[in-house]
């Protein structure tokens, strides 16, 4: 192992389990934390960081896969639009999410134009190079609705425009921390995210609910030690606020970013998938920025259809809510694998079922 790759240094990784493990004797009860994002999620299972928990320590993914919570109407108005003649252009891991009748992937084997792209400004470069209108569907949490309203301060193509997906995470926390059979004493907020909104975001939540947050990074370490900062926490019975990814996260975050996402998105309630309909937790284009909205300059008619048996079964809400895990739903591994999706969080990289199934509780090491 580098000597300089410290944030997976397997001796610092036993002083906090340690750490915990003593912790954990000052609390009375269980403690069950939750992390939303499926980085964390991908992190914690690769390097099995569950295993090194002391007993009566938990730990589980709330509604922290874009992807996943991306409600299965705003896909058909996508597959609609391209069906339409519209060029689609969107992230990889959106390609082949089910709609209520077919993914992205299903009408582009059908003849329809969908291109994969990598970031929002690859999407205008396809549009500048196309004649057809090229619509961006665009998902994702504050992290990738920064560059979205990048591009659109810039001017792009008059054939561009988006249909936002976009989504903020800081209601669905609220929403998932009122649920009664959710059971959270902490949560560990999204590194990235926070890069860009900036952790006192989550000062008024912690008055609010009464529990602790602590911003946490992506490798072993940043793990393990915004765990230890929860429990210092919960032993002390505070509900304090903490960032245990300093250097990549300050109190304010990228103020120019926000900036860009205050002037460029207005927020709304809109459905997550399975979880709930959440007040001021979708991103849609303002007034500003409306010859820009794809929902404003066409007529979109999605075709729904009828929902499958299969999709019924799909515990991918209560999975997301932290309520269930993948292992306990009939579908998982069976009907529904990567190759045959049944719900969203299979089809992800950052889906809990597809992360559960690809390491099956053995880590990647």
């Amino acid at each position: 192992m580098s000597e300089d790759l410290k944030f997976r240094d397997p001796d610092a990784a036993e002083e906090l389990a340690a750490d915990l493990e003593e912790l954990m004797d000052r609390i009375d009860d269980p403690v069950e934390i939750m992390h939303v994002c499926g980085s964390h999620e991908q992190v914690i299972a690769k390097f099995g960081l569950r295993s090194m928990l002391p007993e009566g320590l938990s730990i589980t993914m709330g509604p922290g896969c874009p992807v996943c919570v991306t409600d299965m109407p705003e896909v058909d108005e996508a597959v609609a639009l391209a069906e339409d003649g519209k060029v689609v252009a969107t992230y990889g891991d959106m390609f082949r999410v089910p709609g209520t009748r077919k993914s992205l992937a299903d009408a582009k084997a059908a003849g329809a134009s969908v291109e994969v792209v990598y970031s929002a400004s690859e999407a205008v470069d396809l549009a500048a190079e196309r004649d057809e209108e090229v619509v961006f569907f665009a998902t994702g949490f504050e992290t990738t609705a920064a560059p979205t309203a990048a591009i659109l301060q810039t001017g792009p193509p008059e054939n561009f425009s988006v249909l936002s997906a976009h989504k903020y995470v800081p209601p669905a926390m609220e929403v998932v921390a009122e649920m009664p059979d959710t059971d959270v004493d902490g949560f560990l907020a999204a590194g990235h995210a926070a890069t860009i909104t900036g952790y006192g975001l989550f000062e008024e939540f912690v008055d609010g609910y009464d529990l602790p947050v602590v911003v946490g990074g992506f490798e072993p370490i940043d793990v393990l030690y915004g765990l230890r900062k929860l429990l210092e926490f919960l032993a002390e019975g505070e509900d304090g606020l903490a960032n245990a990814y300093p250097r990549c996260v300050t109190r304010e975050g990228n103020e120019a970013a926000m900036d860009a996402i205050r002037e460029v998105f207005d927020l709304t309630a809109g459905e997550w998938r399975g979880i709930a309909d959440i007040p001021d937790a979708n991103f849609v284009l303002s007034d500003a920025y409306a010859e820009y909205d794809a929902r404003e300059r066409f007529d979109i008619e999605p075709v729904e259809g009828d929902v499958d048996p299969l999709t019924e079964q799909c515990l991918c809400g209560d999975i997301m809510a932290g309520t269930t895990s993948p292992e306990e739903c009939d579908l998982f591994g069976d009907e529904c694998t990567p190759s045959n999706p049944v719900g969203a969080c299979m089809v992800s990289d950052e889906g809990t079922c597809k992360i559960h199934l690809e390491y099956g509780g053995r880590p990647d090491l």
